[in-house]
């Protein structure tokens, strides 16, 4: 069989929180289907299966810390395996996460030790040697039922236990029609009083996530009324923000010490560019509208395709090119913190295929709905504050990355264009890289492409 294990989302990741699942064991599964939710110091992350198969066996219960590489489920291929071979996979993948676990929360400094986090569960032994294996939703209803799970004999493949065994256990076989929900959604929903039959499920086959059960809770809540004098409590998203800030502290902190950056800026023209950008808005529905902002992308990733050596990573002392043009596009969370997410090949993709990627992209980072593969493999991360009012931006390199772009709003200035003098749309491009990885020159190359290409939007 083989393993799922807890990847890594990220130069800085070292270990995660499995937050939820989004399939039971039994579930077929396609290789890219998301299949868990990963908690990381900056956002929730939607991890994806890398395997096409059945789901056999989850290994780590949700609110478990699991180290990078360590197993969290078993997927079996679609030629089946045999059962004992099977649970020997399974108990030999469970023993390594939980070696894993115990080492890492070992190697934590005694004065820095967070609170110890719950090993993995795996199924015990029933009296007669064999393993009584029960998924996380059946455990939770046994739970609410009163129900020792451990003790029945399940109907199911291989001896699983079904929800009609738990039914029999109670005295009837007869079972309520259940909305199709996770775990973590159930459990939230009994938590918040929130009615899963009136919740509108996003997941797999319309599945009531965690995230819809939130949502539901949010948008029915009554407004606060804390008593006066009250202290104000320490919350959950408070604590997270805390988290993303000091993720974010140890990255930066580490890119300014161990990076040697240079800085270039640029001013371009965008006179062309508006125009073109407003003629084509012009005739367009509302949805099919462009922004600045796709325009500055295409330019910025057909750029890179021009100049490789800025658009991939220095590891071991050497520059390794990305296999595609994959940026990175920073995005503030309203929560506080940042997080950079990848449009993959963006230098290959159409304005408004790339307009519509770029909102779907903020909209599911601000959501926490990431794919694990948009969070750890861009090559190169642009940066803009121009909707902030800032018209020029220095960022700091994005380890293992070696450049940064940065753009500023578009403003009119005055400006001599054919001995004339005039106010014109300009924005100031910027480029923060790495001088292991290239010189002056090469960054030059990059932010004279990137004016050449804004002069002739319609090629972009």
């Amino acid at each position: 069989m083989a393993e799922f294990v807890m990847p890594s989302l990220g130069a800085d990741m070292d270990e995660g929180i499995l937050q939820e699942w989004l399939v039971t064991p039994g579930d077929q599964v396609s290789k890219g289907d998301p299949i868990a939710v990963v908690e990381t110091a900056k956002s929730a992350i939607e991890v994806e299966c890398f395997e096409t198969g059945t789901v056999g066996r989850l290994l780590v219960e949700p609110g478990t810390t699991v180290p990078v590489g360590a197993p969290l489920a078993l997927i079996e291929p679609t030629a089946a395996t045999s059962r004992p071979t099977m649970r020997a996979d399974a108990d030999a993948a469970a023993e390594r996460t939980r070696a894993r676990t115990r080492a890492r929360a070992a190697s934590r400094p005694a004065a820095t030790e967070r609170k110890p986090k719950s090993e993995p569960v795996v199924a015990p032994a029933s009296a007669d040697g064999r393993h009584a294996e029960a998924g996380p939703l059946i455990r939770h209803l046994a739970e609410q039922r009163g129900i020792n799970w451990q003790t029945l004999e399940g109907s199911g493949p291989g001896g699983r236990i079904t929800r009609t065994d738990l039914d029999r256990a109670v005295g009837s076989a007869a079972r309520p029609p259940r909305v199709r929900a996770t775990p973590l959604a159930r459990r939230l929903a009994d938590e918040l009083a929130v009615d899963l039959g009136t919740v509108t499920g996003t997941g797999q086959r319309g599945a009531v996530r965690a995230a819809d059960v939130r949502k539901a809770a949010k948008d029915h809540a009554p407004p606060p009324s804390p008593a006066p004098g009250a202290a104000p409590a320490t919350s959950r998203t408070a604590i997270s923000t805390a988290g993303a800030r000091q993720a974010i502290a140890d990255l930066m902190t580490r890119a300014n010490r161990e990076v040697p950056h240079y800085y270039l800026a640029t001013t371009v023209d965008m006179a062309a560019a508006m125009d073109w950008l407003h003629e084509h808005n012009r005739r367009r529905p509302l949805a099919e509208r462009l922004l600045p902002a796709a325009l500055l992308l295409k330019a910025a990733a057909l750029a890179a395709r021009e100049v490789p050596d800025l658009n991939g990573f220095w590891s071991e002392d050497h520059f390794t090119p990305g296999d595609g043009v994959h940026l990175g596009v920073a995005v503030s969370l309203r929560g506080g913190g940042l997080i950079a997410p990848a449009l993959h090949a963006a230098d290959a993709l159409e304005l408004g295929q790339l307009m519509a990627k770029l909102r779907d992209l903020v909209s599911r980072a601000r959501g926490g709905r990431l794919r694990g593969a948009e969070v750890s493999t861009a090559t190169l991360t642009v940066t803009s504050l121009g909707d902030q009012g800032v018209e020029t931006v220095f960022g700091v390199i994005h380890p293992p990355q070696v450049a940064l772009v940065g753009f500023g709003r578009v403003v009119e200035r005055p400006c001599a264009v054919g001995g004339m003098i005039g106010v014109r749309p300009q924005v100031t491009a910027t480029l923060s890289a790495d001088h292991r990885a290239t010189d002056g020159i090469t960054g030059a190359r990059y932010l004279t492409a990137v004016d050449r290409l804004l002069q002739h939007p319609e090629e972009l």
